[in-house]
């Protein structure tokens, strides 16, 4: 945001730009999540990373720069926990259909994936 000299600040475009170009990915990620049922590849850490990063954002806009920007950080955000969510749901299904087609019977049992 940036001041116009008679203390209103305006958002920055730049800054709702960035936010509508990662906020168009996640519907896509979600849904090849949902439909395919594989999430090999993709890194809980680096989600939950971008949850708290996107939180921030929104706590910095509710306490420093209130705008309508605050509604991306937010959708981000749940979109974000929303990708995460199903890392978590099919990752024991994926390790299992690994575990089946490999014909390993203790990787079945632990829900272990092979080395």
């Amino acid at each position: 945001m940036r001041s116009t000299g008679n203390g209103i600040e305006t958002m920055s475009i730049f800054e709702a730009t960035m936010l509508i170009c990662f906020g168009v990915s996640w519907p896509i990620s979600i849904a090849k999540s949902i439909r395919t049922k594989i999430v090999s590849g993709k890194s809980p850490l680096f989600m939950a990373i971008l949850c708290f990063g996107y939180a921030c954002g929104v706590i910095h806009k509710l306490f420093y720069s209130m705008d309508w920007i605050i509604v991306l950080y937010a959708l981000n955000m749940v979109l974000v926990a929303i990708d995460l969510s199903l890392y978590f749901r099919y990752l024991p299904g994926e390790k299992q259909a690994v575990a089946t087609s490999t014909g390993n019977k203790s990787l079945k049992a632990t829900g272990e994936s092979a080395p």
